[in-house]
């Protein structure tokens, strides 16, 4: 049975991480501050200007444990990881259902109705909690809205209306954001999605904590054999992690989205917490990208039913249950593939 994995989280600009017998040594200015065993992780993250050993990259790519490498800033470098593992039957078949549109809808629609449930169950909440906002009225119309789109979703017949109705469903959604933002400052509204980069902190937010949820998703799909640069609903694109994309989507706004939005109504960060980068763009100070990193954690610790097994787990391993049930998916073991519909 797959536990749930600790993540090393290193931002410390200048440091150094090495092997130190069977551990990760994070080393500052030839000083060790910490040291991690490598049998507790399940992944390395990086932030900005910090090396590694490759003595400590062989061991991690040994243990399975993958090491990627951001920026500063969160936005996606490079990543080491050790020989590709699982059956090559598992990606032959992945790449022929990608090459094969009625497989390739299939599939898109299950992901694009586990993201409108779990966008819908959101907006549900927020309305169930504080009914009696003034931006009410127009979260219950947007949650109905959903409703109609999932039995779109269910009658559509190409990926390309599929697409459509996502597209529909995020413009709706984000429309709506804004008002389940309940600290009523200048410095936290949202308006529209922005990235690349983000021009505001909520928007900043939104974008870091999807890379972390990038981050493990590729990891998990990768752990069960599948190829995630090979999606069905996002279409190939030279780098990009098409597949960990694509099952993000069910995550995006019960888990993301959810965490952003209770950092910023719990007061947990301030204005002073962001910074503008010379190109404009919204950037999180060095502090406040911890506080963001040990919410992630914890968050990923509690634990949820998952509806289709009817057990519960640790959010942190909820990635790694989905790559399985695709991969079984992919096999013919599952006739369709079951998103996370969080309840």
């Amino acid at each position: 049975m797959r536990r749930l994995l600790n993540t090393l989280y290193v931002t410390t600009q200048g440091a150094y991480l090495a092997k130190d017998g069977e551990a990760v040594a994070v080393r500052v200015e030839q000083e060790t501050r910490l040291r991690v065993p490598l049998h507790g992780l399940g992944g390395v993250v990086c932030f900005g200007l910090v090396s590694a050993s490759p003595p400590l990259l062989a061991a991690c790519a040994e243990q399975d444990i993958g090491v990627s490498f951001l920026s500063e800033h969160g936005r996606f470098l490079a990543s080491v990881r050790g020989p590709v593992s699982g059956n090559v039957l598992l990606r032959r078949e992945q790449y022929r259902r990608a090459d094969q549109p009625e497989a390739r809808a299939l599939l898109c629609g299950c992901f694009v109705q586990g993201k409108i449930i779990n966008a819908r169950t959101v907006l549900r909440r927020f309305l169930r909690d504080h009914g009696d906002s003034a931006d009410a009225p127009a979260i219950a119309s947007a949650a109905s809205s959903m409703a109609d789109m999932l039995d779109r979703v269910a009658r559509a017949t190409t990926e390309e209306q599929i697409r459509g109705i996502e597209g529909e469903a995020a413009s709706l959604y984000f429309g709506v954001f804004d008002g389940l933002i309940l600290t009523r400052t200048r410095d936290f509204t949202f308006t529209t999605r922005s990235r690349r980069p983000p021009l505001d902190p909520v928007n900043c937010l939104l974008s870091f904590v999807y890379t972390l949820l990038a981050h493990d998703v590729r990891s998990a799909l990768e752990t069960v054999g599948l190829d995630p640069q090979v999606g069905f609903l996002h279409r190939d694109r030279p780098g990009r992690p098409s597949l960990a994309l694509d099952v993000m989507e069910e995550f995006r706004h019960w888990l993301a989205d959810r965490l952003v939005l209770s950092l910023v109504n719990r007061g947990q960060l301030n204005p002073k917490d962001f910074k503008r980068s010379g190109s404009g763009g919204v950037v999180l100070a060095d502090d406040a990208r911890k506080d963001v990193l040990v919410a992630w954690q914890k968050r990923k610790q509690e634990e949820v039913l998952h509806p289709f097994l009817d057990e519960r787990m640790p959010i942190g391993l909820l990635a790694h249950t989905q790559a399985m049930l695709l991969a079984r998916h992919l096999r013919g073991e599952l006739d369709a593939y079951p998103p996370f519909l969080w309840k």
